[in-house]
């Protein structure tokens, strides 16, 4: 296990994640390991803010993980290998509102500093909530809200400083 909290380290890190993100997807957990959901997410971005690297992350207020991620100022956003791919699936249509959805999966929760993340994963992004706005329905293309949104609403944005990186 490598941790890593060096700012240009976690930087070359951040640019091997996004191809990750988008076609493996990965899982936002927030909460302390008495009370914490995790789902998946398969979009965001890496980035510079304030001089510090950045995970930009979007959560529908509807989704249970939302009062998690509102009600705590650390996340985690971990990676897994493909063999994981089905339990992302599963965590990422089931709603922890209506019981223990990482126990239909192979998934081991563990705590990590201010959170918690899984013992499979290969990469788990340490994030301090830095930031969070709700995306404004009129800012966005009306194809893309026909296309994206229903009656669920639209994201909030939270953008996390990632304060370490611990890798396999």
């Amino acid at each position: 296990m490598a941790i890593i909290t060096d700012k240009h380290e976690i930087e070359a890190v951040q640019a091997k994640l996004l191809p990750r993100l988008i076609n493996e997807w990965a899982l936002l957990t927030a909460g302390n390991k008495e009370n914490w959901n995790t789902m998946t997410i398969a979009w965001g971005s890496f980035g510079d803010m304030w001089w510090k690297p950045v995970i930009d992350v979007y959560v529908v207020p509807t989704r249970y993980t939302y009062q998690f991620m509102e009600n705590n100022d650390w996340f985690t956003v971990s990676f897994f290998a493909p063999e994981h791919r089905k339990d992302l699936q599963v965590l990422g249509t089931l709603s922890g509102r209506d019981g223990d959805k990482v126990a239909k999966t192979s998934l081991t929760p563990v705590a990590v500093d201010n959170g918690m993340s899984f013992e499979e994963a290969d990469t788990t992004l340490i994030c301090r909530k830095l930031y969070k706005q709700p995306l404004d329905p009129k800012a966005i293309p009306a194809k893309i809200m026909k296309d994206n949104y229903s009656n669920m609403g639209t994201h909030t944005l939270f953008i996390g400083e990632i304060v370490k990186v611990i890798t396999k």
